[in-house]
């Protein structure tokens, strides 16, 4: 983990409350070139009633709009939770040089918990992920969403 981690990894955690605050489920991304915030993103799978409006996939889509170029190289994604098999495939092909997230999803994490899609040696291009950024505050927002929507009696 580089200094700077930290400090983007707050960006996604802010991205994560907004979620959180749409009664999403609060995970956030952002990905950064040159020291740059080009694209932001956060769970909108609610709002949409679209399966694919993940944090990463909406940070994916604005930074590549950014730069005007599907190949985010020279890019570093931060996420708050692990990404899923979807996520960690387009990050892949997004061509994404870093993955940092920072808490483990052991149900559906594609990058160290259940697969290492990211680091699939038979994939053209590879991201090892550094895990564990910011992980206990990630990892609370999260447990404290799905405690609120227990207690609701939401699924």
């Amino acid at each position: 983990m580089v200094k700077s981690d930290e400090y983007f990894m707050r960006a996604a955690l802010a991205e994560a409350r907004m979620a959180l605050e749409e009664d999403e489920v609060p995970i956030g991304a952002v990905v950064v070139h040159d020291e740059q915030i080009i694209g932001r993103g956060h769970n909108q799978r609610e709002a949409l009633n679209d399966p694919t409006a993940h944090a990463e996939m909406i940070a994916i889509t604005a930074a590549s709009s950014h730069l005007q170029s599907w190949r985010l190289e020279g890019c570093t994604l931060y996420v708050t939770l692990e990404p899923c098999v979807m996520c960690a495939g387009a990050i892949v092909q997004a061509r994404i040089e870093r993955l940092v997230f920072g808490a483990t999803d052991p149900k559906a994490g594609a990058c160290i918990s259940l697969f290492q899609l990211t680091n699939d040696q038979r994939l053209n291009h590879r991201i090892v992920p550094v895990s564990g950024a910011l992980r206990e505050e990630c990892a609370d927002l999260l447990q404290q969403f799905f405690a609120q929507q227990r207690a609701l009696g939401k699924k």
